[in-house]
């Protein structure tokens, strides 16, 4: 019985370690956010803004995004937070999605903008070719969990 105690104790500590790990690795491993100047100079040339909403249908306390979004031809900034996690990439989507189920019916449809490596603003360059105005929302999605992050509408 004491064995059978000892292993299952183990177990769970083990699993506990590797889900903080999960979780605080991308917090050690992120970059700092763009400085306040660059993220205000793009707020104030941007062609369209939104809001990200924590209270989104797929958003929960591990998963959302907070603040303001601005959407210029060339580039997007957010500012305000992200929560914390991996492997987070920038969509363009043709309409607006609030979860996991909705992403991934149009996700063949979205422009992937770029990596997210900052969870307290971000300034990324829009690729070439992509017209923001032929999207409607901007999307942060956790690639490599299939997660829904944030979205915001902008048009």
């Amino acid at each position: 019985m004491r064995r059978l105690l000892l292993v299952i104790t183990h177990i769970a500590a083990v699993a506990v370690g590797f889900a903080l790990g999960v979780y605080t690795l991308p917090i050690l491993t992120a970059d700092h956010g763009p400085d306040k100047t660059a993220l205000e100079q793009a707020a104030s040339a941007a062609q369209f803004t939104a809001t990200f909403d924590r209270k989104l249908k797929g958003s929960d306390f591990f998963h959302w995004g907070e603040g303001s979004i601005h959407v210029m031809p060339d580039k997007i900034a957010h500012v305000g937070r992200l929560s914390p996690g991996p492997d987070y990439k920038l969509y363009l989507t043709p309409e607006f999605v609030d979860d996991e189920v909705s992403f991934l019916k149009l996700k063949d449809k979205a422009a992937r903008i770029g990596d997210v490596k900052s969870f307290d603003g971000f300034l990324l360059a829009v690729p070439s070719g992509v017209d923001v105005a032929s999207y409607n929302t901007v999307v942060v999605w956790c690639e490599a969990f299939g997660e829904f992050i944030s979205a915001a509408k902008y048009r």
